[in-house]
């Protein structure tokens, strides 16, 4: 990283603690640790188009995946759902993979012909019918229980960190099954899969309410260890008396104190992911991935095999994005699947991977900090902008309300002047491959 690299990132430092002194700290925090994770996400996609030209569009879903797997692992299970009809959805869902199992099975066994055709008609009607007949009635039971607080199955009850891992493995696993069907395609029409297998994630997660309690909500996740509850050092003497000798009072320093827990943990992640995509961008892993990316034509001349190399950078970039998801459900400390939107899990993160520089590794980076920083700070400041120029103008005024008003779109439209100038000015982005 050259001297303008690292300047860069002191300046983007700069602009975070001047939040700090100028707003709070808090939000100061609260932006800081957004950024770590938003971060690892443009990482993960720097793996997937800066190394390997894969053009992934359905980001959000990986990043939901995490989310989900933040749930499944951390929530406590619950009794009376698994009772009444937990172990049918279980059984339902083995029917349906049975069914697609026996579908592959029949189809190579049997030699092509109408024989085939009605095995396989017969097979996946049949099997439908049976795994519907099952599962329905299994969800139907869960969900029937106590739907406003519970109504969905719950966890494993293990430990929340662990559910970071767990988020990357559920990724991977989607990424390998959707790579095993879309990455034969062609990058417009692989954007175009990607996106569509991304929503159809998130209206699983907004449906199934048996899994992830649809709208209503996942509430009351586990922190990590390590970061207390806000109340229970509100209640502690001794954090009380070192607040005071700070000059805080209880609430301000005990919410200081977990985001900052937060922000270290964040940190480590984000450090250790960049280390290792660092030495596999340097390794001959790296160098035989921008090969394929540069001309597939000729490394697939030299012997290499392009659609098993696409899927492994795939599955190590949603993986990332799995991981990432589950840290920001975590931070956040609830599942929500209606936040999870193609603009800000998407298009905003390929805009950090542009802006920072797409095939560098440290561009991402700090394109994460940077486009988030401005993503939260632009409307405020779009605001202040407004009620400056509209001073002078009386209050009812059409031309100032319309003024005022349009400050909530200054985020749009200071992503695109930011792409715009990045694209004319330094096309290869702020630190760009070398």
């Amino acid at each position: 990283m050259t001297r303008r690299d690292a300047l860069l990132f002191v300046f983007v430092g700069f602009l975070i603690l001047g939040t700090g002194f100028t707003q709070s700290w808090n939000s100061a925090l609260l932006i800081l640790n957004m950024g770590l994770i938003s971060a690892i996400m443009a990482l993960g996609v720097n793996l997937q188009w800066g190394l390997a030209g894969l053009f992934n569009v359905g980001v959000m879903g990986f990043v939901a995946l995490g989310g989900l797997a933040t749930v499944i692992t951390s929530m406590p299970p619950n009794a009376e759902e698994w009772s009444v009809g937990g172990l049918r959805v279980i059984f339902g869902l083995l029917l349906g993979a049975g069914t697609i199992i026996a579908t592959i099975i029949a189809r190579r066994r049997m030699s092509k012909g109408r024989a085939r055709t009605f095995a396989t008609l017969a097979i996946l009607i049949g099997g439908f019918f049976l795994f519907r007949y099952v599962f329905d009635g299994g969800v139907e039971a869960i969900e029937a229980v106590n739907p406003a607080s519970t109504g969905y199955l719950g966890g494993l009850g293990l430990p929340v960190l662990l559910a970071w891992p767990m988020g990357g493995l559920l990724a991977a696993g989607a990424a390998w099954i959707i790579g095993k069907t879309a990455l034969g395609l062609r990058s417009d029409y692989l954007a175009i899969a990607t996106l569509g297998i991304a929503e159809i994630i998130i209206y699983i997660l907004k449906n199934e309410d048996w899994l992830s309690r649809g709208v209503k909500n996942v509430v009351g996740l586990p922190r990590p260890t390590g970061v207390p509850y806000e109340i229970d050092l509100q209640n502690n003497a001794g954090f009380v008396e070192r607040a005071a000798g700070l000059g805080l009072d209880p609430a301000t320093a005990s919410t200081l104190y977990v985001k900052i827990g937060y922000s270290v943990l964040f940190t480590v992640v984000l450090v250790l992911l960049l280390w290792l995509a660092q030495k596999a961008l340097n390794s001959p892993w790296g160098r035989m991935m921008r090969a394929i990316r540069d001309n597939e034509v000729a490394a697939e001349a030299m012997g290499k095999d392009v659609t098993a190399r696409h899927l492994q950078v795939f599955i190590l970039g949603s993986a990332i994005c799995g991981i990432a998801g589950a840290m920001m459900t975590t931070l956040d400390g609830q599942l929500t699947p209606t936040s999870y939107q193609p603009l800000r899990y998407t298009f905003l993160i390929w805009v950090m991977v542009i802006v920072g520089g797409s095939g560098n590794n440290f561009g991402s980076v700090l394109g994460g900090f940077l486009i988030w920083f401005l993503w939260v700070q632009v409307e405020p400041m779009g605001l202040a902008l407004m009620q400056l120029i509209t001073a002078g103008m009386s209050d009812g005024f059409w031309l100032k309300d319309h003024l005022i008003d349009s400050a909530a779109h200054m985020r749009l439209l200071t992503m695109g002047l930011v792409l715009l100038l990045v694209l004319r000015f330094s096309p290869r982005g702020l630190i760009p491959e070398r």
